[in-house]
């Protein structure tokens, strides 16, 4: 079902000069993505324009604990409006797409007929685990890749706290990627210290010595869902930074609170900045700041970057 939203920001217009003002119409459809053989929800914000057959396209990733609903309000119709296809989604596990089962008790012999089993499963429901992230993101550009109006030369990332990693990971791994946008991102930075612990984890769920799928331990302070520790310690935005060849924007809040930006955004951007066009922003105040003083701030300064350098 196709709905249709006009946005012309012409009442906001004090808010959104410069890049973001635009006259787009922007249609939204809701759509399936298929990652790993479990199904994802997610939305495409679709401007209208006859003359235009294929837009750039911006792959938006949330952070911790987040889902697309935020993404569909506060920045998604925005980006879209300026000119740009944007996808939105919701991680397996987490808002309305469905769960990973995992099967605990000894696996039926399949019948004859189809290779069809009845067991009893566990829906794992939001777990923090980065590479089977990584892995949705991936399908989500392969979802991308199959839809005629996007056009696949031009495809960005979008990603903000736990997904700004995400989108410098990717970024620096898959060509798809064409410009990247890191807001408050966490790059791992420090997990290194912590990894030789955290790996016995790994070691302890491969043997069914604790739970081969963390669920309701590890809890962070002020933030939903598990955290897979031993995952984690082998995901490290910031060892792949380097390998970045694309036009990537840092922002960063001034007082971040959740982690050393110096050694996370910072530490990207030096990487990076003298071989790409690249450029770091602070705004201040803290980590939810940017969600709120300066949400407008800075949605003006990514959309301008991605008009600059995906629009080319």
């Amino acid at each position: 079902m196709i709905k249709h939203l006009k946005i012309t920001f012409f009442a906001s217009i004090l808010l959104f000069q410069g890049p973001l003002f635009s006259e787009y119409e922007v249609s939204t459809e809701n759509i399936e993505v298929w990652s790993d053989g479990t199904r994802m929800q997610g939305n495409l914000f679709i401007p209208q324009d006859k003359n235009i057959k294929k837009w750039p396209t911006i792959l938006m990733a949330h952070g911790w604990g987040g889902t697309k609903d935020h993404l569909n309000r506060a920045y998604a119709p925005k980006f879209a409006a300026a000119g740009f296809i944007v996808m939105t989604f919701d991680y397996r596990g987490w808002g309305e797409s469905d769960s990973r089962l995992v099967i605990y008790d000894d696996m039926p012999k399949p019948s004859t007929w189809g290779n069809k089993i009845k067991v009893e499963a566990i829906a794992i429901r939001e777990l923090v685990d980065p590479l089977d992230q990584y892995e949705d993101i991936q399908s989500c550009l392969y979802f991308l890749e199959g839809d005629s109006r996007v056009d696949t030369t031009r495809i960005g990332i979008w990603g903000s706290s736990f997904g700004g990693g995400h989108a410098v990971m990717v970024g620096a791994t898959d060509p798809r990627i064409k410009v990247i946008v890191s807001q408050v991102g966490g790059m791992g930075a420090g997990m290194e210290l912590y990894a030789k612990e955290l790996k016995k984890r790994l070691v302890m769920q491969a043997r069914k010595e604790e739970d081969p799928v963390p669920q309701g331990i590890d809890k962070a302070p002020g933030l939903r869902g598990t955290p897979h520790l031993g995952r984690m310690a082998l995901y490290q935005p910031v060892s792949e930074a380097k390998n970045i060849k694309v036009p990537t924007l840092i922002v960063d809040a001034e007082n971040e609170e959740l982690f050393d930006r110096r050694e996370n955004g910072l530490a990207v951007y030096n990487l990076i900045k003298d071989k790409v066009p690249a450029k770091y922003l602070t705004f201040p105040g803290k980590h939810y700041d940017i969600y709120s003083k300066n949400l407008e701030a800075a949605v003006e300064a990514q959309i301008d970057w991605f008009k600059k350098y995906l629009k080319q």
